[in-house]
């Protein structure tokens, strides 16, 4: 299959060299590709601890979408998660760096946070094996939301009656509800919900009319051109850790990705590959946020991933496959949720 369909896209790419200026490029039917061929890529992989995942409550969740929310929980009451994570901008800031305590930046672009519980790994460099851990990271970095410790979080939690009762109903029996575990433990069972169905799974799903005839060609070249050894599985990307430039190197590389975790030579500049879903409103793009343009992203992917030149005509083909994965954002979660009132004992914003 790849080989006929290869042939048939290079002379898509020689026929668009030789038209006249003004001319619209050729383009000569591609030989059929069964559907079934191009779903399997997407098709999620059995999870050998599919078993040990934690069952969220309802409790939780609810409380988890009050903290997710609440900017109290930095040092300044000035960002909470979905500062850096808006979910009514599909889980991002659009910034190339999310601003911090103080204004200050740090060195990575804050991706989204839809449909990561799908994710090998969470941040850039893995460092993160659970939505759970990944939670806890910007609580206390100095440079994110900037919380001094551990007794500072409880001591603004427990400051608030409302809150201690929704930690009750979401960890019922506990002796200390209202913990930095189950502070994490909330925020992540409320991550796992955010999922954004779109057109593509109703295509994964059978329909073989969910896409336009250039999103089926798109997807045709995505999975012939190679796209779906990185960007595979329900995600489409997150399932593993690649070399940025694998086939050409990467210009002006200073950030050593995953080796700063494991510091192992092999992973030096590797990253954890990024969820295409929602990619067309997620930009910029990359682990610094230096590319602003998905057609940019997607020529220099196929350059220096694949060692591919792509004609403009494919690039169009596989940007309208990649705005199909932009799905629904889940509208009960958007609205900020009502936060229980602060009291005298709740700590004072600190702008130092």
């Amino acid at each position: 299959m790849n080989h006929t369909l290869l042939l048939a896209l290079g002379a898509v790419a020689l026929h668009g060299c030789a038209r006249s200026p003004g001319e619209e490029p050729a383009r000569p039917a591609p030989p059929p590709v069964e559907a079934a061929q191009l779903r399997a890529p997407f098709h999620p992989a059995p999870v050998a601890q599919a078993a040990s995942r934690p069952v969220d409550t309802e409790a939780q969740v609810s409380l988890g979408h009050k903290l997710f929310f609440d900017a109290r929980l930095s040092k300044n009451h000035d960002i909470s998660c979905n500062s850096c994570h808006n979910l009514a901008t599909f889980g991002v800031d659009n910034k190339a760096l999310s601003d911090g305590h103080r204004g200050q930046k740090g060195t990575r672009n804050s991706p989204t946070v839809y449909n990561a519980a799908g994710h090998i790994a969470q941040f850039w460099d893995g460092r993160a094996p659970t939505l759970e851990v990944q939670a806890e990271g910007p609580l206390f970095n100095p440079v994110e939301m900037a919380l001094p410790d551990e007794q500072r979080l409880i001591a603004t939690l427990s400051s608030m009656p409302g809150y201690t009762r929704h930690f009750q109903r979401a960890f019922p029996g506990e002796k200390r509800p209202v913990s930095p575990d189950n502070v994490v433990r909330a925020i992540a069972a409320f991550e796992r919900q955010l999922t954004t169905p779109s057109r593509f799974d109703t295509f994964l799903g059978g329909e073989e009319g969910a896409l336009t005839a250039q999103e089926r060609r798109g997807l045709e070249l995505f999975v012939s051109t190679g796209c779906t050894t990185c960007h595979n599985g329900p995600a489409v990307g997150g399932t593993s850790f690649q070399k940025l430039g694998l086939v050409k190197d990467w210009p002006v590389l200073e950030d050593a990705g995953r080796f700063e975790v494991t510091k192992r030579e092999e992973d030096r500049a590797k990253f954890r590959v990024p969820t295409l879903r929602n990619v067309d409103q997620t930009g910029p793009y990359l682990h610094d946020g230096s590319i602003q343009a998905l057609p940019e992203m997607v020529r220099l992917m196929a350059k220096h991933q694949l060692g591919k030149e792509l004609a403009e005509p494919q690039v169009e083909d596989v940007v309208a496959f990649l705005k199909s994965l932009t799905g629904e954002l889940p509208q009960r979660y958007l609205p900020p949720p009502e936060l229980p009132p602060s009291t005298p004992k709740t700590p004072s914003p600190d702008p130092s």
